[in-house]
């Protein structure tokens, strides 16, 4: 699994919730949302910034580009 699969499920799960409260969070189909979680598929940008804002991580720390969840890039 690619580092964003791997960030997006323990995100889900540290905050206790099920795909279809993400999927919903995100106004996307519970499909597309587990696809995201299995590598099916890469989301769009808007979908992206969209998670990074819900989880409050940055989208360097979803990436994988970083371990730090906050970090800003100077």
């Amino acid at each position: 699994m690619g580092a964003l699969s791997i960030r997006l499920k323990e995100l889900r799960m540290e905050h206790g919730w099920s795909q279809e409260t993400v999927a919903r969070k995100l106004n996307l189909t519970l499909r597309t949302y587990c696809r995201y979680e299995v590598e099916g598929a890469e989301p769009k940008m808007t979908a992206l910034v969209k998670m990074a804002d819900i989880y409050n991580v940055s989208m360097d720390y979803l990436a994988g580009r970083t371990d730090d969840p906050y970090f800003e890039a100077r």
